[in-house]
This record gives structure tokens, sequence and C-alpha cells, in this order.
């Protein structure tokens, strides 16, 4: 339960704490004093998104920090599947920054707004004005017959099983796109693959082949210039080699008179064995080089092919063409790999299929239990409430489609008076019959759904008189095991709360801030007498006042 509220700087409220106790507490005001804005303020406690428009002055901070009591509700494992801290007494805190940023805290442990909406749902109920419409919703309807049901584990494991079957019929979906696309690229690929393989382009050496070419295609400039070198080297009296050994023949006469002429002798002798070692392969070289025209072709022909393939796939090496066959290869075989995947996909696939459609059945076998149950509570708090012929009927239709919520649909039909036939919540109930209708569910779903902390804000619109008195019953009845704060505007529904705040408006230096005031008895009467009879107070009133409080 709520014990304690601290709101500062949000909307018309400049800074106020209130106290909250157990039981029903009822809150009242003028319209427009600012209720919804203690609404919206827990809202933002509860995970609602932060509006920076709703901050009172917008250079400072926004704080809103509610204290909660919740030893007696057994949340430790919710508060552990979440990651959140435990704690008896535990405070969740929203700030909203001057810049704009949001944050949120749970026992001063910053969480997500994901995380504080999961928790929300185990700590409040707000009743809006708005969520009587949801009356209407087939997804709301479902929501209430589920609680009784109990199906809170079963529809875990339902979206569970849910999510891992649309994850893999969606992998499976982009697999068989896939396999379009390759199946199209297939025969391309292949006849590129051919090219290289034909090609034989991993045997190739590109640098090889161009010195070979080059090689052959001028064999005859080749032999000519080596022809010449011989020539320069060996000729008789001029030659290179012959001059050289002649000069070491001259040097050895005299090499032995002194060190520095031995070591002329030596670099000189040096030469020579290079110069013959040059010389014998020069030689060697010319004597094995021939014109070879159809080796010349066939290297040409490779060289040309090489060079096509390296144009046509944009690279400029023989290793980038192998890199692409490889690439070629592994996309014609991945066709066949698809094919395998898609089957053991498929097979998967019919598993989960089979686990969703065997969790809905027991959803739908539970929801058929418990639908009289609904239908027999409902028809008995309406008929207390005013409406003794109202009567219910739910048409639960089970199918194959996946929903969020299960594979069932359901229509809910109802009639409010005898001889009509029934028809949609939302075009046969009035104003007044969708309040005590709520009313009804939010009771019924206190006793198997047990909620810390109910906010009713307005689920009074359209009653009066002792249908309202009836309503206050009940609500009393749920505050025994629930704390129940409700926002009316009818004296006889203000008049049962154990505990009664009054919202009123108040100007300040030109300045106009909202306030929160606990009543005591005499205030109380004042207040409830105002709601009966207006600003100007009567006899009449202040009586009734007493008397309804009495």
């Amino acid at each position: 339960m709520i014990t304690t509220l601290a709101i500062k700087n949000y909307a018309l409220i400049e800074d106020i704490r209130v106290d909250l106790q157990e039981g029903l507490t009822i809150i009242t005001g003028e319209t427009g004093a600012g209720k919804s804005i203690l609404l919206g303020a827990l809202a933002l406690i509860l995970g609602r998104r932060a509006d920076v428009g709703s901050v009172r002055v917008a250079s400072k901070k926004c704080i809103i920090e509610c204290e909660f009591s919740i030893k007696n509700y057994g949340l430790q494992d919710m508060f552990l599947k979440n990651d959140l801290d435990y704690d008896n007494h535990t405070i969740i805190r929203r700030e909203i920054l001057p810049s704009g940023k949001s944050r949120a805290f749970v026992n001063d442990t910053p969480v997500s707004l994901a995380q504080l909406q999961k928790l929300g749902t185990h700590l409040v109920d707000i009743h809006s004005q708005h969520e009587t419409l949801s009356l209407s919703s087939e997804n709301f309807q479902i929501e209430i017959i589920d609680v009784l049901a109990g199906n809170e584990s079963l529809l875990e494991t339902y979206s569970e099983k849910l999510e891992e079957f649309r994850t893999i019929s969606e992998t499976i979906k982009n697999l068989k796109l896939d396999k379009e696309r390759v199946a199209k690229e297939l025969d391309y690929n292949t006849f590129l693959c051919s090219e290289l393989v034909d090609a034989n382009v991993g045997e190739m050496i590109q640098k090889e082949l161009e010195e070979t070419f080059e090689t052959l295609n001028n064999a005859e400039i080749i032999q000519e210039s080596f022809s010449q070198i011989i020539q320069v080297f060996s000729a008789e009296q001029i030659g290179t080699l012959e001059t050289a050994k002649e000069a070491r023949l001259v040097l050895g006469k005299i090499k032995g008179f002194s060190s520095k002429y031995e070591h002329f002798w030596d670099r000189l002798n040096s030469t020579i064995i290079e110069l013959e070692d040059v010389f014998d392969g020069i030689e060697d070289l010319g004597t094995s080089l021939e014109a070879n025209p159809s080796k010349l072709l066939e290297i040409n022909e490779k060289l040309q092919t090489l060079y096509k393939l390296q144009q046509k796939h944009g690279v400029a090496t023989v290793t980038e063409l192998i890199e692409i066959q490889e690439d070629l290869e592994s996309k014609i075989e991945s066709v066949g790999d698809i094919d395998e995947k898609l089957e053991r996909l498929d097979k998967e696939r019919i598993t989960f299929r089979t686990h969703v459609m065997k969790t809905g059945a027991l959803i739908h076998k539970q929801r058929q239990k418990a639908i009289p149950i609904l239908k027999q509570q409902l028809e008995a708090y309406l008929a207390e409430l005013g409406l003794p012929n109202a009567r219910f009927k739910f048409e639960l239709v089970a199918s194959e489609n996946f929903r969020k919520n299960g594979t069932d649909s359901l229509e809910l039909l109802f009639t409010a008076n005898k001889g009509l036939s029934f028809g949609s919540l939302k075009k046969i109930a009035s104003g007044g019959e969708m309040s005590r209708i709520m009313l009804s569910v939010k009771a019924i779903l206190a006793r198997y759904k047990k909620l810390p902390t109910i906010i009713f804000d307005e689920i009074d619109t359209g009653v009066s008189g002792e249908i309202a008195n009836q309503m206050a019953r009940i609500m009393g009845e749920m505050s025994a095991s629930t704390q129940l704060l409700s926002i009316t505007h009818l004296p006889q529904i203000a008049a049962k709360g154990e505990h009664h705040i009054k919202v009123y408006k108040e100007d300040v230096n030109e300045v106009t801030r909202t306030r929160l005031k606990g009543l005591n008895e005499d205030e109380r009467i004042v207040e409830i007498a105002q709601m009966i009879g207006g600003n100007t107070l009567t006899d009449a009133a202040l009586a009734n006042a007493k008397e309804l409080l009495n």
C-alpha cells in the first residue's frame, strides 16, 4: 500500500506531501482543483513517460516520490525477476530534469521505465474515467476472465512459446527469400566460377608468365645482345677478359715486391673470376634461348585470359581472382545448405506450433471454467447496484489463430432489461450502467488479484441516490483487504470513507497552486454539505451531511 506521496514542482503543485492510510480514502475537490494532477504524478511513479511540459517551473527539477509498504504481498520473486532490490519499505522516485531527461529509482537504484512498469502492475491499479471505455475491448474482457481462471503462469508460457514460434517462422521466411535470391543467381555464379576453374587461375603465376612472354617475344634481340656481349668479353687482344688476364700477368711479376702490389693483384684476380662466371652464364643463356612461336602463343593466350578475367571482376591480382572463385564456390554450395537448414527449421517450427496450440488449449479450458463464475458474480453485483435483470453472455471461441493472449476470440453480450435482446456493451450499456459494471469487475478482481492499492477516478459517473450508496458499500468491502482511494463528486460515496482528503487551489502572490488537506470530522461535514448544496451552506445540507456520515 502507499504510505506517502510527495510531489515537487509538478503542474500546479509546488511542494506537497500526503500520508495515506489503509482502508477507504476519499479524495474530493472542485473540478479543475488538481485531482487529475495526483493521478498524473502517480502514473509517472508507475512508469508512464514523462512530459517536460508538466513541470511547473522549467528551470527546476521535478521530483515525485512514493513510499510503499509491501511486506505482506509476496513480491520478492517479482523484484528478483526484474533485477530490483527488495525492501519491505520500498521507495520509488521519478525525476524530470530541466534538460527534459527523466530518471527513475527504486530504493535509490536506477531503473528503466520497463522495469518500473512491470513493478507498477503489482503495486497500484488506477482506474481512470477512460478505462471504463475499455470494458468494450475484447482484450480487457479476456484479461478479466484470465484473472479468475488463474491463467497468469499459462499465459507467460504461451507468450514465450509464441515468441519462439514467430522467431523461427521469421527465420524460415528470410531463408526462403535467400534461397530464391541465390537460386536466381545460381546459373550466373556457376558460369563465372566455371570460367575461373577452366582458366586454372589457381596455378597461374602472373609475373612468371609475363616474364616468359617478354623473353620469347624478344628472342632475336636477346640473342643478338648475348652475342655482342660474348664478343666483347672473348675477342683476341681487345676482349675484356683477355686484357684483364694480361694485366694480371704483369702484376704477377711484381706482386712479391710489396703487399700493395699483391693487394691490387688479388682484386684484379677476383674481378676476372666474376667476369668469367658472368661470361659462362651469358653463354649458357644464349645457347639455351630459342625462338618458340607455339609456346609464345600459348603463354599469350593464358595472359589474355587472365587479363580479361581481372578486368571482368575489377581486380589486379591472381590472388584476388582465387578469392572470387572460392566465394562463388561457397555461394553455389550454399543452395544445398539452405535446403538442409530449412528442413531442420521446419521441423522445429512444427514442434513450437504444437507447444503453442497445447498451451492455448489449456488457457481456453481454464477460461471456460471461469466464465460461469464471473457471470454469476457480475450479475449478483449488478443486482445490488440496481440492475436486477442484467445478464451477460460470453461467447468464447477457440481457433487456430495465434493471438497475443491465446487462441480464443471473445464476444461479450449484455442486456440490462427483461425481454430485450443481447447486444455488445458499447451499444447497449448506458454510462451509468458502464460505471456499475466496471465497479463490479474491479470488486471481483480484487478478490482474485491481490493488489496493495486500487485508485478509482470517478468510477461513480452517471449514478446517484441509492445506487451511489450501494457503490460506496462495495468500495468499503473492497477496502477491507486493499487500500482503496476514490476520487468522487458524490456525497453518498464521500461519506463512506474512513479518511478524507480535499484537493483545492489557492492563489499566493498571484500564483495558483494546488493544495491537499486531510479533513477532520467537522471539516468533512462542511465538505460533504457543500457537495450536496453548493458553496452556500444551509442547515438542511449540514444535517444531511451529518446523517450521511453517521
